[in-house]
């Protein structure tokens, strides 16, 4: 198979300047891509900010022969994440694709998490999806193409102790992608995303011991295996113009990646559906044998 180029396609990445976001800037750049680095630059729990990551990624991309610009603004606010477009069109004359990927950490039990906590982590994982898409959606759809790359985690799932907060947003983030991807997918726009399993920041030793309530040295190279620069592919892949997906998500890490598919079976129907019905028949209502996938379709159309 001929590699999978971007040139001449502009890619705006949020979240670039460490970890996740900057090795997906470097892979795309090394495929040909003009590439917006934006990061705020501050703390994995969002607080400060700083121009030296997005800044030493762009010198990194520019060393190599590649083309780039740094960007500095909040995706939380919806006027940043309007900068972070107007960086793409001013400097690039365009903008192809735009993978979300700025996040924070913020780990505690649904106890000790205050509105405020709380607010900030929807702000930046949620809204900041939103408010980049509600700024880089219109010029996609006069352009008649795009591609959207979100970020998923299986923290939304329940999987991650002490994440209640995170595992909304990142919830929130999976509907808003399926249901975008629904209204794009007449317009020539994609919107996929992927769960990444990767050793960050947000998975320092010192983080996964308060989440797991272990001593940090549990996790001392437990992490290692899982780099970056093994999730960027998937986000390549989907953002590229020979993809055909929609509405999906890919997980992926330590070299594997797999679907993530939401399912629902037959259960059971009964004319005057008890409690009781329920109850007796528990165990086919939750067997998940012969489920079939729920698509993005309009839900019209299965009825």
């Amino acid at each position: 198979m001929d590699e999978l180029r971007f040139d001449d396609r502009t890619v705006i990445v949020t979240g670039a300047g460490r970890g996740l976001g900057r090795s997906h800037a470097l892979l795309f750049a090394a495929r040909g891509a003009r590439v917006v680095v934006n990061d705020l630059g501050g703390a994995v729990d969002g607080t400060g900010a700083s121009p030296e990551p997005a800044d030493a990624v762009v010198a990194e991309i520019l060393s190599a022969g590649g083309d780039a610009v740094a960007s500095y603004d909040s995706v939380a606010d919806p006027d940043g994440a309007a900068s972070i477009v107007r960086a793409a069109l001013e400097t690039f004359g365009g903008l192809d694709v735009v993978v979300n990927n700025a996040g924070i950490s913020d780990v505690d039990s649904f106890d000790r998490l205050s509105t405020e906590r709380w607010q900030r982590m929807v702000d930046v994982h949620l809204f900041g999806t939103v408010h980049v898409l509600q700024a880089a959606w219109p010029v996609m759809v006069e352009a008649g193409y795009g591609r959207v790359v979100n970020t998923f985690s299986e923290g939304g799932l329940g999987r991650i102790p002490k994440a209640t907060s995170y595992g909304s947003a990142k919830g929130g983030v999976l509907g808003f992608t399926r249901t975008l991807a629904s209204e794009g997918a007449n317009l020539g726009i994609s919107v996929n995303a992927i769960s990444p399993r990767a050793d960050t920041r947000s998975s320092a030793p010192e983080i996964l011991a308060q989440i797991f309530d272990l001593p940090a040295e549990t996790f001392a190279g437990v992490m290692k295996a899982m780099k970056p620069e093994l999730v960027s592919p998937a986000a390549v892949f989907l953002a590229h113009e020979s993809c055909t997906l929609n509405g999906e998500v890919l997980v992926v890490g330590e070299g594997q990646v797999c679907r993530m598919a939401i399912v629902e079976n037959e259960g059971i129907t009964r004319a005057a559906l008890t409690p009781e019905d329920i109850a007796a028949n528990l165990a086919k209502v939750m067997d998940v044998a012969g489920a079939h996938v729920v698509s993005i379709n309009n839900l019209l159309e299965t009825v």
